[in-house]
């Protein structure tokens, strides 16, 4: 078999908006570096995603050399927001509550604005600890404003596999991983328990049970039924639908495409 390697590496800096694609990136206690480090919340501080709002799917949220935040939307000014509010107020990340840090008025008028609703963009502050869940985690896991786990990854085999059934191919990035590796079979990531890419090990803690953005089209932000209704009729078990695996990390580190993958257990 050939070896398999890290073939792509994505970040996302706010929740559910565009991310980008990335020759290497640091991780730290919390994943890649600045991945799902700021969020938008509703007026009740309750988290806002595509599942509520797609258009979320057509703003770049880009961070800079100098930790600042560009945002970019159609029809909309580019914005740059740097810092946070040293205050912090409670917000929820499905049974989560955390204390976040507002960004500042210019970004939640921005989002405001764009979205059609009163939200604001909060920040994770170093001192906030998000603990990753204790059913799948030790206690000193942490992560960031993702839905649960650190690291998302997927094979490009499945990709390819899931685009040979659909009429019309869709791209990775509707399934937003963090982590794209080849060089092994489709689906042969659900067999595994503790992998090394790098130097860096983690350990496969439960498959990514999928939600509806991955209808959505990044490009568009338009709704339909696929790559969904193909999924439910191979990879639904339990009346939920899997498509690639959640990964906590041991240490910090760097990843870089083109590292090799090693399966351990």
């Amino acid at each position: 078999m050939a070896q398999m390697t890290l073939r792509s590496l994505y970040r996302y800096p706010v929740k559910s908006l565009r991310g980008g694609e990335f020759d290497a990136l640091e991780v730290v206690e919390r994943g890649l570096r600045f991945d799902r480090h700021w969020m938008v919340v509703d007026a009740m501080g309750r988290f806002v995603t595509q599942r509520q709002q797609a258009r979320m799917a057509l703003i770049d949220a880009r961070v800079d050399d100098d930790s600042g935040l560009l945002l970019q939307a159609p029809g909309m000014p580019d914005l740059v927001v740097r810092g946070a509010q040293d205050a912090t107020l409670p917000v929820v990340v499905w049974r989560d509550t955390v204390q976040a840090a507002p960004v500042g008025g210019d970004a939640d008028a921005w989002f405001s604005s764009f979205l059609g609703i009163d939200c604001r963009l909060v920040a994770l502050p170093r001192d906030t600890r998000r603990n990753v869940d204790p059913d799948y985690a030790a206690a000193t896991d942490q992560v960031g404003f993702a839905d649960g786990f650190p690291f998302l990854l997927i094979s490009r085999a499945s990709l390819d596999d899931l685009n040979a059934r659909l009429q019309q191919p869709v791209p990775m990035l509707r399934f937003r991983p963090n982590l794209v590796v080849e060089g092994c079979a489709a689906y042969a990531e659900d067999s595994w328990r503790r992998i090394r890419i790098g130097d860096l090990v983690f350990r496969v803690a439960k498959p990514c049970s999928r939600c509806i953005i991955p209808t959505i089209d990044p490009a568009t932000a338009q709704r339909g039924a696929e790559p969904l209704r193909t999924l439910m009729s191979y990879r639904r078990r339990d009346n939920k639908i899997y498509f690639g695996q959640n990964l906590i990390h041991d240490g910090t580190g760097r990843l870089a495409v083109g590292m090799p993958v090693e399966v351990l257990e």
